[in-house]
Parts: structure tokens; sequence; C-alpha cells
């Protein structure tokens, strides 16, 4: 079995209000590079909910998903709407 680098990365946007946006929300967003598509859609999913968690956030709305499949990994970035 080769050797894969494995990195996860939980980062929060900038805030910034949508037209019709309750106050205070901001979009957050959780990504991870994985082996394989599954793995990278739930790490991207739990550095979603701990990147909202960490700033004392409450999630709204619904989680927006995307994965990208590179030559050995896939790439899964998840987002959602928080609110203060």
């Amino acid at each position: 079995m080769g050797v894969f680098r494995l990195s996860l990365l939980a980062v929060a946007s900038l805030a910034v209000s949508c037209a019709g946006a309750h106050a205070g929300c901001r979009t957050v967003v959780g990504s991870a590079d994985m082996v394989t598509t599954d793995l990278a859609k739930f790490m991207a999913n739990a550095a979603l909910k701990n990147a909202i968690a960490a700033h004392g956030l409450k999630p709204s709305g619904e989680i927006k998903l995307t994965c990208r499949e590179d030559t050995f990994t896939t790439y899964c970035k998840a987002s959602r709407p928080a609110c203060g």
C-alpha cells in the first residue's frame, strides 16, 4: 500500500451578509483532501461542524457539498450559513 498524504482543513470564511439573510450570519466552510470520496465527504462535513462550533455559531440553512477527484485523492468542500 502506498503512503498518501492526508490533510484536513477547517476554515471559516469572511462574514458576508446576503440580501434577506439573518443579521450576524456568515458562510462557514470545512474542507478535506482524502484518499476516497466517502472519506472526503465525511471529513469535510466534520470540519464544517467543528468550524461552526469553534466560532460559537448556530447552523442555519442547508449544507452545500462539492467534490473534485484528483489523481490519488478527492477534495471536498462543505459550506453552510451559520448565525451568531
